[in-house]
C-alpha cells in the first residue's frame, strides 16, 4: 500500500512581488511497502516472527521435552506463515521440519504439523524484494532436496504429501527442480516403498512428470540407477494397474530425453529382462483395450532398445527370445502353443505397429549367434518369405488391408536382407500394391518397392560367398534375368531416379559376385558384361569388351568422375591389363587437350600424393630423400612397436591409397617411350618408377626403428646387412632425385634456348623490316632521281660482270666447255 501526502499551497517570494500557488495536490508513492504498511491497513501492526527462537525451542535439551510449548509454537507459526514461507526463513523452516521428522517416533503429534508445513511449502515461496530470487536460490535448492530426505519419515499421509508438495513445486519453478537431488533421492527412495503401494504410486506420479519434462532430470535419475530399480518391480502386485502404466511412461521417458546406452545397460540383467517378458506376454495374451495395445507396443520398443544397445542381453536366458519368435510368427506358422491358440491380431493400427516391431526385434536378435537357433526353430525364414508373394486387391474381414500387406511385405524383406546371410541353410530350405511408408519410397502404383528389396536380399545372400547359394541362384537363371532387366533399363528413354540407379547398382553387384572367379558363370554372362568382375579372366568377354571400347570409357569414367571413385576404376584397368591387347587401348586413349592416359595417370599421383601430405618441391621433386613417399600423418604418428599379426604402417599405405595401382598399371604399359608426357609427368614418372624400392627402404626403417625401440640389437652380420639395405634405399633416392634435377636443368637449358630463339626470330624480323623499308626508299630516290638512277645501273652491270667467269680462266687448262655442238636449242651464253 502506499501513504499519500498532501502538499499545502505555497507562496513563493520573487522580486517583482508575491504569488500564491493554488494548484491541486500531488500524490507522492512510496515504492517500498513494509509490514508495519500492512499491518496499519488492518487495524493492527504485523510483527515477523522468530523462527529462531522455535528452532531454539525444539532442539534445546532442556526444552526438548516441552511437548505442549512445542505444539503451541508450531501452531502460532502455521498461523503465521498461512500465505507461504519467505525465502530468508527456509533455512530454519527446514530445521524446524527434520527435527519434527525425527521425533514424530516418539511423539505422534508431530505428524500433523509434518503434513501442515508441507502443505505451506507447496504455495509460492515470498520474496521481499525482487533480489531475493537470485540471493537465496542456493537455498530454495537445498530446500527442496531436503523435501526428499522427509521421505524418511515412517507415514503414509507425509510421504504423499511431500510428493504432492514436489509436483505443486515443479510447476512453479521446474529450474530449481532440476538442479537439485529430488529425482535421484526419489528414486532411491523406492527401495523404501516396497510395502505401500499407494505411496510408490505417487512417487512414480512423480518421477513420470518430472521426467517427461526435462532431460536433466533423465540424466540424474539414470544417475541412481532408476532403470533398473523401476524395471525390476514392474510386475509387483497392483489391482489398479497404474503400477505398469507409470513404471512403462517413466522409462519411455528416460528412453527419450535420457542416454540410451545407459538405460540399455541398466536393463541388461535376468531380472528386467524376464519382467519386460513377463509384462509384455501378460499385455499381449490380457489386454483388449486401446490402452493395453499400446502399453504392450511401448514395451517391446524398450526391450528392443536393450536388445539393440547389449547384443549379449539375457533374451535366449530368459526364453524372452523364444516367446518373441513364436509371437512373430504364429499368424504364418501355424503353432499349438497355448499362448497364442486363441490370440489373433487384428487390423487395427496397434496391432499393425506391432507385428512391425515383431519383425524389427527380429532383425535385432539376429545380431546374437546365441539366438540364430532359436529363430530356426521358430521356423522365422518360413514365415518371412510368406508375404514374399502377389499382392491381392481384396482382403478377408480379418486379414490385413492391401496397404498394410504391402507394408509388411517391404518390411519383411528388408528383414530378409539382413537374416539371410546369417541363416544360409533355412535361406536354401526355404526360398526355393501401394509403398506408403519409409520402406515404400518409390514404389507407389507399382511394383518398384518391393523390385528393389528382393534386390538386396540376394544381394545380402551373394555378399556371404556361400558356394551352395551363388551356384543355386546362377541354376536358377538369376543372371539371365538381370542382365534382362539391366538391359531394358540402358534402352528404356525414362530419365533414372536415385531408386533405379540404386536397383541397377544392386543388379551389377549380384552379377559381380555370381561370375566372380567362376569362368562358366562369365560365359553365361555373354556379351551383354557390363561389369568388369564378371569379365576379368574371360577371354571372350575381355575381346568384347574392348571391342565395344570399353577400356576407352573407363579411362574416360577416371578422368570426369570424383576421387572417390579413382580407386575403384584403377582396379578395374589394372585387372584388364592382365589382357596384352588392353596396353594398346591404354596407350591410344586421348582425353581432354589431347591429354594421355599416362599424362592422366601422373596427374591422379600427383593428387594423392598433395593428399597424404608427401614433402615434394615447388616443381614436384623429392624433397626428403629420407622420406621419398612418407605422408604427413603417416611422419606423424611415427613407429609404434606392434605385434607380428598387425600391419605396420608403412604396409597399410600400400592398401590406403591408389599409389600401388598407379605403379602396377605403370608396370603393365611400361615406364618408358609414353605419349604426351610433360617434364613435370617424366620427374613424377621417376619417383613411380622406383616405388617398390621406396616402399620396401620405408618397411627396413620401421624394422629398424621397432627394434630400436623395443632394445633389440642384431646380430652382426644382420646388422650389416639392414644398413646395406638402408643405404642402397637411400643412394638410389638420391639417384632419383639427381635425375629429377637434371630433368629440371635440362628444361631449363631449353626453355632458355627456346627463348634465345624466340629473340633471334624478334630481330631477323625487325631486320627484315629495315631491309624492306631501305629497299623501298632507294626504289623512290632512284625512280626520283635520275643520277642515282644512272648509279644504281652501273652498280648492277658491274655485279653482273663480276658474277661471269674471267677471261682469263677460259684459257687456262683447268676450263672445260660445257657447249654441246649442233645443239637444236635456244642457248644464252651467259659467260660472253
Amino acid at each position: 500500500m502506499a501513504a499519500l501526502q498532501s502538499r499545502q499551497p505555497e507562496t513563493f517570494q520573487s522580486s517583482g512581488g508575491v504569488m500564491n500557488e493554488n494548484k491541486s495536490t500531488i500524490p507522492v508513492v512510496a515504492h517500498v511497502i513494509t509490514d508495519e504498511d500492512i499491518g496499519a491497513l488492518q487495524g493492527s501492526k504485523l510483527v515477523a516472527m522468530n523462527l529462531n527462537r522455535v528452532v531454539k525451542l525444539l532442539t534445546d535439551p532442556h526444552s526438548s521435552m516441552l511437548y505442549d510449548r512445542h505444539i503451541n509454537a508450531l501452531q502460532r507459526m502455521l498461523r503465521h506463515y498461512t500465505k507461504g514461507f519467505p525465502m530468508k526463513d527456509l533455512v530454519q523452516v527446514f530445521k524446524i521440519l527434520n527435527t519434527c521428522s525425527d521425533r514424530v517416533n516418539e511423539q505422534p503429534r508431530y505428524e500433523q504439523f509434518i503434513i501442515d508445513i508441507l502443505k505451506i511449502c507447496s504455495l509460492p515461496f515470498l520474496k521481499e524484494k525482487s533480489s531475493d530470487e537470485l540471493v537465496f536460490e542456493q537455498i530454495v535448492i537445498e530446500s527442496v532436496s531436503q523435501l526428499g530426505y522427509l521421505m524418511r519419515v515412517p507415514s503414509v499421509d507425509v510421504r504423499k504429501q511431500i510428493c504432492e508438495t514436489l509436483l505443486s513445486f515443479f510447476s512453479e519453478m521446474p529450474r530449481v527442480v532440476e538442479n537439485s537431488d529430488i529425482s535421484e533421492t526419489l528414486v532411491k527412495s523406492l527401495a523404501l516403498l516396497e510395502h505401500e503401494l499407494p505411496v510408490k504410486l505417487a512417487v512414480l506420479n512423480v518421477l513420470q512428470k518430472f521426467s517427461k519434462h526435462s532431460a536433466k532430470i533423465c540424466d540424474a535419475m539414470l544417475r541412481a540407477d532408476a532403470a533398473h530399480r523401476v524395471c525390476s518391480r514392474l510386475m509387483d502386485p497392483d489391482p489398479s494397474g497404474q503400477l505398469l502404466f507409470r513404471s512403462t511412461e517413466i522409462l519411455w521417458n528416460l528412453l527419450e530425453r535420457g542416454d540410451k546406452a545407459t538405460l540399455a545397460a541398466q536393463l541388461n540383467n535376468l531380472t528386467c529382462i524376464s519382467q519386460l517378458r513377463d509384462a509384455f506376454i501378460y499385455q499381449l495374451t490380457q489386454g483388449y483395450s486401446h490402452y493395453d495395445r499400446q502399453l504392450r507396443n511401448d514395451l517391446l520398443v524398450i526391450a528392443s532398445l536393450v536388445a539393440s544397445y547389449c547384443p549379449n542381453a539375457p533374451f535366449v536366458e530368459t526364453g524372452f527370445a523364444k516367446q518373441l519368435v513364436l509371437f512373430s510368427t504364429f499368424q504364418e506358422v501355424k503353432s499349438h502353443n497355448a499362448l497364442v491358440k486363441h490370440l489373433k491380431l487384428m487390423t487395427n493400427h496397434e496391432d499393425f505397429e506391432l507385428k512391425k516391431l515383431l519383425f524389427n526385434v527380429m532383425v535385432t536378435l539376429g545380431n546374437d549367434s546365441t539366438a540364430l537357433p532359436i529363430l530356426s526353430e521358430g521356423h522365422l525364414m518360413l514365415a518371412l518369405f510368406s508375404f514374399v508373394r502377389a499382392n491381392e486387391s481384396q482382403s478377408g474381414p480379418r486379414e490385413w488391408t492391401p496397404a498394410q500387406f504391402e507394408e509388411l511385405q517391404l518390411h519383411a524383406m528388408s528383414s530378409l536382407c539382413s537374416l539371410c546371410p546369417k541363416m544360409l541353410d533355412d535361406y536354401m530350405t526355404d526360398f526355393g500394391g501401394h509403398g506408403n511408408s519409409l520402406h515404400g519410397i518409390g514404389g507407389r502404383g507399382n511394383k518398384r518397392a518391393q523390385m528393389r528389396y528382393c534386390l538386396r536380399v540376394l544381394r545380402s545372400v551373394v555378399a556371404t560367398g556361400d558356394e551352395l547359394a551363388l551356384q543355386d541362384l546362377a541354376d536358377q537363371g538369376a543372371i539371365n534375368q538381370l542382365i534382362t532387366i539391366l538391359t531394358n533399363a540402358i534402352t528404356s528413354n525414362t530419365d533414372d531416379d536415385a531408386i533405379d540407379v540404386e536397383m541397377q547398382a544392386d543388379m551389377m553387384l549380384i552379377l559381380s559376385c555370381l561370375c566372380d572367379g567362376d569362368m562358366h558363370r562369365k560365359e553365361l554372362f555373354g556379351e551383354s558384361g557390363v561389369n568388369v568382375c564378371s569379365i576379368v579372366g574371360c577371354y571372350s568377354t575381355e575381346d568384347y569388351l574392348l571391342e565395344k571400347e570399353g577400356i576407352f570409357l573407363l579411362i574416360d569414367l577416371l578422368e570426369a568422375c570424383p576421387k572417390n571413385m579413382h580407386n575403384l576404376i584403377l582396379g578395374c584397368l589394372l585387372d584388364l591389363c592382365e589382357n596384352p591387347k588392353t596396353i594398346h587401348h591404354v596407350l591410344t586413349w586421348r582425353g581432354k587437350e589431347n591429354s594421355s592416359a599416362a599424362h592422366l595417370f601422373c596427374e591422379t599421383w600427383r593428387g594423392e600424393e598433395r593428399d597424404l601430405g608427401v614433402k615434394r618441391d615447388g616443381n614436384g621433386a623429392i624433397a626428403d630423400v629420407h622420406k621419398p613417399l612418407m605422408g604427413s600423418l603417416q611422419d606423424i604418428k611415427g613407429v609404434i612397436p606392434l605385434p607380428a599379426s598387425c600391419l605396420s604402417q608403412a604396409i597399410v599405405d600400400v592398401s590406403e591409397n591408389m599409389r600401388a595401382k598407379i605403379y602396377s598399371t605403370f608396370c603393365k604399359i611400361g615406364f618408358t617411350d609414353l605419349p604426351g608426357l610433360t617434364v613435370e609427368d617424366h620427374i613424377t614418372l621417376t619417383v613411380i618408377e622406383k616405388y617398390l624400392d621406396f616402399k620396401m627402404g620405408e618397411v627396413w626403417t620401421e624394422i629398424i626403428s621397432e627394434l630400436e625401440q623395443e632394445q633389440v640389437r642384431p646380430t652382426t652380420p644382420d646388422l650389416e646387412a639392414v644398413e646395406a639395405i638402408s643405404r642402397a634405399i637411400e643412394n638410389r633416392a638420391e639417384i632419383v632425385a639427381g635425375t629429377q634435377q637434371e630433368l629440371l636443368e635440362a628444361q631449363n637449358s631449353q626453355d632458355t634456348l627456346n627463348e634465345q630463339e624466340f629473340y633471334a626470330e624478334i630481330r631477323e624480323n625487325y631486320r627484315q623490316k629495315e631491309k624492306q623499308l631501305n629497299d623501298f626508299s632507294e626504289y623512290v630516290s632512284r625512280t626520283s632521281n635520275y643520277q642515282l638512277l644512272k648509279a644504281a645501273k652501273e652498280r648492277q652491270e658491274y655485279s653482273i660482270e663480276a658474277s661471269r667467269i674471267p677471261k682469263e680462266y677460259k684459257k687456262t687448262e683447268f676450263f672445260h666447255p660445257i657447249d654441246l655442238p649442233q645443239l637444236q636449242t635456244t642457248n644464252d651464253d651467259v659467260r660472253g
